[in-house]
């Protein structure tokens, strides 16, 4: 038998429309869908009615074992000739670990292809009325995790260089770590002052988003309640919101035309 074909696909940051043509094509033909917790289940309804669906989310202290797991399972489908989707929210090669399955697949000699998607880092803060780049305020962008921290022994970053040579910083997975980020950046000489956007279920319509800047967003955040999955936008664009942000707009013209559906719907009955 020869073995079959691995799609690692971007699923896009959450609206289901903002996956890839391509990516859509991939599940459309798939015999395996291997998806994560953040992909919008509603592109799962795209898949072959005998499509095996197998769900990979991640627990927290759970993640070397389930991805080890994850690489045999791929490599376990392909080599029984399936043709299998590894759908993951965003961009696969964004904090996604798709580098490190693509290399798994390559050591076991089985095909497969990357499909980029739309990442978070971007899209939200798009959603959130936020460009990333703009010709006043920003020429460079940099994504950069945010969970690790000095006294774990996992604070690898180049604080000095994102502080003071980065416009716009997006920090994923950092939600829990937001005082510590922050303080870094102060400390290594970005202006307390800098504004700063916490982005929380981008492009959904659970979005929320709140800002403020590095001094006061650790708090302002926690009194919000923001909970993951969200990232948190640092530099000048973010003060663009207040003038171009659209998507809330969008969210309320919607939901006032579904309530006068309904009080038609009623009045009829």
């Amino acid at each position: 038998m020869n073995p079959g074909k691995v799609y690692l696909v971007g699923a896009g940051p959450g609206d289901p429309k903002l996956i890839t043509v391509y990516g859509l094509e991939c599940i459309q033909k798939s015999d395996v869908i291997a998806y994560d917790r953040l992909v919008n289940p509603k592109l799962l309804n795209y898949a072959k009615a005998d499509a095996e669906l197998v769900y990979c989310g991640k627990l927290p202290g759970k993640h070397h074992l389930i991805q080890e797991e994850i690489h045999a399972l791929l490599v376990e489908k392909a080599l029984q000739g399936k043709t299998v989707t590894r759908l993951k929210g965003g961009d696969p090669c964004v904090f996604g670990r798709g580098g490190e399955e693509a290399e798994v697949l390559a050591e076991n000699g089985i095909e497969y292809e990357m499909v980029p998607g739309v990442t978070a880092g971007i899209a939200a803060p798009a959603y959130a009325g936020i460009p990333v780049t703009h010709r006043d305020h920003a020429s460079s962008f940099a994504i950069v995790t945010g969970h690790g921290r000095d006294q774990k022994g996992q604070d690898n970053l180049n604080w000095e260089a994102l502080a003071q040579g980065i416009d716009t910083i997006a920090f994923y997975m950092g939600i829990g770590n937001m005082p510590f980020i922050c303080g870094k950046l102060i400390e290594h000489g970005r202006d307390g002052e800098t504004p700063v956007a916490v982005i929380e279920w981008g492009t959904t319509e659970n979005q929320r988003t709140i800002t403020g800047n590095l001094k006061t967003i650790p708090v302002l955040a926690d009194q919000a309640e923001i909970r993951n999955p969200a990232i948190f936008l640092v530099g000048k664009v973010v003060q663009l919101r207040e003038k171009i942000q659209w998507f809330e707009k969008v969210i309320e013209s919607e939901s006032v035309s579904e309530g006068k559906e309904s009080k038609c719907l009623s009045f009829k009955n």
